[in-house]
């Protein structure tokens, strides 16, 4: 047996004080482990979780400076994750259920034709190329 740097009789010839001893600092050095390893694991986690929300917050502080809520005149909206520009005489609300042109994707998924979606966000930070957004569809009474 050997206990931390000191020399202990074997386990032929230990006394139960010595065994004891020995179990007790085995237990304890286990323990001592398995807390530390809890302890450290429940600190990576809090930060982790306050890099993820500082991350949220610059993330944005840099959507609100590069958005734009209108192109040639005309309000963009993001549905779905893409960004439409809207022509409409009424300006579109976050909710407002619209119908969409034809894409390469909607054909596949939805079979050809305009498809229906749901306006997410006001704005867009996309740049570049825009479809528009064929209606709006009406309300449905409650």
């Amino acid at each position: 047996m050997r206990l931390s740097g000191s020399d202990v009789a074997c386990g032929t010839h230990a006394t139960e004080q010595d065994k004891a001893v020995t179990e007790a600092h085995r237990r304890g050095w286990r323990e001592g482990h398995e807390t530390g390893w809890k302890s450290s694991a429940r600190s990576s986690a809090s930060r982790i979780e306050q890099l993820e929300r500082r991350v949220h917050e610059l993330e944005e502080q840099l959507d609100g400076a590069k958005r734009v809520y209108e192109v040639g005149g005309h309000q963009v909206v993001d549905v779905g994750g893409y960004a439409y520009r809207w022509r409409g005489g009424d300006l579109l609300e976050v909710g407002d259920r619209v119908l969409l042109p034809e894409n390469y994707v909607s054909r596949l998924r939805n079979g050809p034709g305009p498809t229906v979606g749901v306006v997410s966000q006001l704005g867009t930070t996309y740049r570049g190329p825009l479809a528009d957004i064929v209606s709006r569809m009406p309300t449905t009474p409650e």
